[in-house]
């Protein structure tokens, strides 16, 4: 009912950028707060930045300063900006959002891209 497509990864060298992209499409009704997941092997996935719809942003400690998360809401696309990239930005990222649906009842619920793989080298 819901897809997010991401796109932008890849392999760039320490100190480059790289920018993700994350379309979500479907019987939408709203979308609430959209995000960016990262997974390194070997340990959790965990947040790396978040945007709620009416702009407030949540960035983990590590790349504060680094990444920007914003979003354009007629595309229903949330994008994350990587500046000064490290090797231990390593890692696939998943784009996420909580949707508002109304088939076959009206729910809210997270969605999750298949995730891009970024990678960092030294």
């Amino acid at each position: 009912q819901v897809q997010l497509v991401e796109s932008g990864g890849g392999l760039v060298q320490a100190g480059g950028s790289l920018r993700l992209s994350c379309a979500a499409s479907g019987s939408i009704v709203s979308i609430n707060a959209m995000g960016w997941y990262r997974q390194a092997p070997g340990k959790q996935r965990e947040l790396v930045a978040s945007i709620t719809s009416v702009g407030s942003t949540n960035y983990a400690d590590d790349v504060k300063g680094r990444f920007t998360i914003f979003r354009d809401n007629a595309k229903n696309t949330v994008y994350l900006q990587m500046d000064s990239l490290k090797p231990e930005d390593t890692a696939i990222y998943y784009c996420n959002a909580d949707v508002s649906t109304r088939w076959p009842i009206p729910t809210r619920r997270d969605y999750w891209g298949q995730g891009t793989q970024v990678t960092v080298s030294s």
